[in-house]
Parts: structure tokens; C-alpha cells; sequence
């Protein structure tokens, strides 16, 4: 296992970029841009699902580079709302990279990157990146399939009035901010309906996982086998709950907790893991000449950071001393949590010094989430605050299991965010009868969006599942770069589920 403290970085960024910029209407499509879903409907196909008629993939905005030559995209239209499926339909813009040497093709790879509320059809459109895309082992082996779920990106994109976003207390600080952030939380839910209609009511995962079901129809096959990335691994159980036979593997990568675990548990699992990869900053920074803290306690400086937040004694640091702008004990955990999660150790060392010695600089993000994952999360989790009260209760207990750093703010925006939100939590779906095939779920040990707990329960949640770990800090072990062994070992189990 590989035990530094390098952070594994995200190489799927530069991919997502790229889907924003691919940006196709999916009312143009279905007008018969190319790539539209034809009406023939031969034998063998699902008879509610033509087969698909696959065109060309639109081109990319110069300086970001165009989708492979070899990949191509159409539309498949599904029914808005599945419990009305003679209703309303949608179109689910899909790309597809065909397998190098069909003599060895396997079959289908369907994929999801999570978000939750990402585009993902980038992950056939550039199948073959050398940087993003998959190994080139698998290329001959599997059609790879991406798609854009229902309502993000080219998928009739859904939309809400972003100018609420920017009132909204990230931190709520007293009853009144409380219910304040409940009331634009859904004033903003309410506009996500005006603005883009009855789609967004309909963005939860059970929906998204009958939409693969169709595109797996739509490409004639009688089986898929998926791999899920983050918030895709959510996806990748609904479906097993749902189609089980009509999965041939499941690779679940930096997995989601699929109990519907409430708030309290969501922050508590996030929070301890931002804790312990603090723990695990300070044993490195104890015999590492390159952390600028060598020689001193970590944890200790860290306590008396958050001592002198509460005191309102700690300032921002600045280049000749500390600045007049002050760091509250929230500001400190956000910046830990990001820090911790996504830096290098280098860097966070040298930033937690500057906090100390009042010189130097701190990159400060913003906290927040964002209406697409608001949109699919706060449908699918059960994150409900009854008040403010219970709020402090929550935060205090979870404080307790996380006295170094407090909270873990990705997962505290997740919760806040669905404060207030119109559209309920969907139930969880009732398990379908049929065979599923052994279940691989893969994950970091420190990982603070999909805490190692939650991909624990994932593995659990599987009657024949194996879990493999990486003692490393990060999120996505399926890339190049410093988890190739993770690659590997998910690559091995898709081309031979069953060992």
C-alpha cells in the first residue's frame, strides 16, 4: 500500500471543463441534429426503446481539445416520470467509444463520474485521453458508454435563479440565520421548478438508474457492466436494486453510503476522516524536512488555532504580519477540510504556519453547494433539521468525535443545502428479484467527500462483495497517476467478474 502523504489529485477536472464547453441543447437534438435516436426498432430490441441511430459528436471550444474521432453520440428518450412512462419524455444525450478489436470485445462499459449533478459523457467522448481517459488494456475490450444524466448538461439541462445562491447564511450563526437559509434554500427549489418545469422534481438517482436501464435497451444489449465514480456509485446501486440480473460487474470507486444515513451520521463519517488525515499530516510533519511546521506539535498548533478563532484573536495572515481581517473557528474548518482533502502536506503545512506566525498566505475557498447537487442529493438523502437547536445539538456531538477539526465543511454544505428544500426525499427503492454478480468497491482510506464508513456499508450492502482500500488521501482511485494499482485491480475485475 502506499502510505505517503501525497494527495491524489482529481485528473477528471480538466474532463468536466470540457463538458461545460460541449455544451448541446437537448432540444436541438431532438429537432434531428445528428445523433438523434432513430424509430427503427428491430427484434431484438427493447420494444418501448428504439435502437440507437449514432451520429456525430459536436466539437469542443478551441483551446480545449475535440472528443475522440473515434467516439460518436445520440439522444435516447425516456419518459420524464417513470411512474408515468406513456407521459412526457426527455431526451438523455449518450456518447459511445467502440471497442478497439471486436474479436475481444467483452461488451458494454457504461460509466457515471457522480457530482452528484456532473456531466458524464466525457467519459466516452475522450475514452482514449492519454491523461483522463481509461487504460489502454480496456479500450479493445468494452464499448465504452458515457451519459449526461437527466437535467445536467446536454441532457435538458436543468435551471434555477443562481442570484438566491449569494444570500443564502453558509453558516447559520443563530436561529434567525437558520430558518433564513431554510427560507431561500427553498425559494431557490421553488425557481429550479419555474425555471426548467416538472424535470426537476425528477433528478433523483432511482429515476437516473431506470434511464441507464434504457440506454442499456436502446443499445440492444442484454447486460451492462457499470462503473461508478463518487455520487456514480450511488447510481450503480440504485440500479443493482433495481435491473440486479441485468448487470454482468459493478465496480463501485470512492463509494457513497447507500443506508440513507441522516445528517448526524453524514457528518460524523466525513468529519472523523478529516481528523484523521489531520493526525496523519502531523505524524509526517514530524520526521519531513519540507513541512514547515518540523519541530513542532501539529496537533497542538491546530487546537490553539481554534482557541484563538473563538477568542476572535486570529487574523489572516499577510505578507509582513497578520492583517486586520479576522479567521473564525468556521472559517479555520473550511479550510482544513479543503486543505486536508485536496492539498498537498507541503502546502498545508506551510499555510497552518502562516496562520500561526500571522505571516505569510492562506488560500481561502468558498463554501457552498450548488443547485445541481441540490437537485439530485437532497431527493435522495434524508439530511431534514428540525431547528436550530437540533442544528447546535448535531454540531456539538459531531465536534466531540472531530475535536481537531470541528466539521468536514463539503459534507456540512451537502446537509445545509437541503434545509428548506420543496422537493422531498424520494423512498428508497424495494430490491428486485435476480442474480447479481460479484461486486468490487474500491476506495482511499482518507477521503473526505466518501468517507472509507460509507463504502464499508456499500460493500455490505452486496451479497458477494470485496472491498479494496489504498492508504492514501484523495478521491477517484480510477485514473492514471498515483493510483495505478487501484486501476489495475478495478481494470482486472471488469474483464473477469468472477475471478
Amino acid at each position: 500500500m502506499n502510505t505517503s502523504m501525497r494527495v491524489n489529485p482529481n485528473p477528471n477536472t480538466r474532463r468536466r471543463v470540457v463538458s461545460v464547453l460541449l455544451a448541446l441543447s437537448a432540444s436541438a437534438a431532438a429537432l434531428g441534429a445528428p445523433g438523434a435516436a432513430a424509430a427503427q426498432e428491430p427484434s431484438h430490441a427493447n420494444a418501448a426503446v428504439p435502437l440507437i441511430r449514432w451520429g456525430t459528436c459536436p466539437k469542443a471550444e478551441p483551446p480545449y481539445p475535440d472528443p475522440s474521432p473515434s467516439a460518436q453520440c445520440a439522444t435516447v428518450k425516456v419518459p420524464l416520470d417513470w411512474a408515468k412512462p406513456k407521459g412526457s419524455k426527455i431526451g438523455i444525450f449518450v456518447a459511445r467509444y467502440r471497442a478497439t478489436d471486436p474479436a475481444r470485445r467483452i461488451g458494454v462499459l457504461m460509466s457515471n463520474p457522480g457530482g452528484p449533478g456532473a456531466a458524464g459523457a466525457d467519459d466516452a467522448l475522450y475514452a482514449d485521453d492519454p491523461i483522463g481517459g481509461y487504460s489502454p488494456a480496456m479500450l479493445p475490450r468494452f464499448d465504452m458508454i458515457g451519459f449526461d444524466p437527466r437535467g445536467i448538461g446536454r441532457s435538458q439541462n436543468a435551471e434555477c435563479d443562481e442570484t438566491i445562491t449569494g444570500s443564502i447564511p453558509a453558516r447559520p450563526r443563530n436561529a434567525a440565520e437558520f430558518e433564513r437559509m431554510r427560507t431561500l434554500n427553498s425559494r431557490l427549489a421553488d425557481s429550479c421548478l419555474k425555471k426548467t418545469g416538472a424535470l426537476a422534481a425528477h433528478m433523483d438517482g432511482e429515476s437516473v438508474a431506470r434511464d441507464m436501464d434504457a440506454i442499456r435497451a436502446a443499445l440492444g444489449e442484454r447486460k451492462i457492466s457499470f462503473i461508478g465514480h463518487s455520487y456514480g456509485t450511488f447510481l450503480g446501486e440504485r440500479y443493482a436494486r433495481l435491473f440486479p440480473g441485468r448487470l454482468r460487474a459493478l465496480a463501485l470507486d470512492s463509494a457513497m453510503d447507500p443506508d440513507r444515513p441522516d445528517a448526524e451520521r453524514y457528518l460524523t463519517d466525513g468529519s472523523v476522516t478529516i481528523d484523521n488525515t489531520l493526525k496523519r499530516l502531523a505524524a509526517w510533519c514530524k520526521t519531513d524536512t519540507a513541512c514547515a511546521l518540523k519541530g513542532k506539535d501539529l496537533m497542538a498548533v491546530t487546537d490553539k488555532l481554534f482557541a484563538r478563532a473563538d477568542a476572535g484573536t486570529l487574523r489572516d495572515p499577510g505578507p509582513n504580519g497578520p492583517t486586520r481581517t479576522k479567521v473564525d473557528a468556521d472559517k479555520l474548518s473550511d479550510f482544513l477540510t479543503f486543505a486536508l482533502g485536496k492539498g498537498s502536506p507541503e502546502g498545508t503545512a506551510r499555510q497552518l504556519a502562516a496562520l500561526n506566525t500571522g505571516k505569510g498566505e492562506v488560500n481561502w475557498l468558498p463554501v457552498g453547494t450548488n443547485s445541481d447537487s441540490q437537485l439530485v442529493l437532497c431527493r435522495d438523502y434524508d439530511f431534514r433539521i428540525r431547528d436550530y437547536a437540533q442544528y447546535l445539538a448535531i454540531r456539538k456531538r459531531v465536534a466531540k468525535a472531530a475535536p481537531h477539526v470541528r466539521y468536514n465543511a463539503q459534507a456540512l454544505d451537502s446537509v445545509l443545502g437541503c434545509q428548506g428544500w420543496t422537493m422531498p426525499p424520494k423512498p428508497r427503492p424495494a430490491r428486485a428479484k435476480g442474480d447479481l454478480p460479484p461486486v468490487l468497491v474500491a476506495n482511499a482510506t482518507h477521503d473526505l467527500a466518501t468517507p472509507l464508513p460509507g463504502a464499508q456499508r456499500m460493500a455490505r450492502s452486496f451479497p458477494k462483495a470485496s472491498l479494496f482500500t489504498m492508504d492514501v488521501v484523495g478521491h477517484w482511485l480510477y485514473r492514471r497517476g498515483g493510483t495505478e494499482k487501484a486501476m489495475r485491480v478495478i481494470d482486472t475485475y471488469l474483464t473477469n467478474p468472477k475471478g
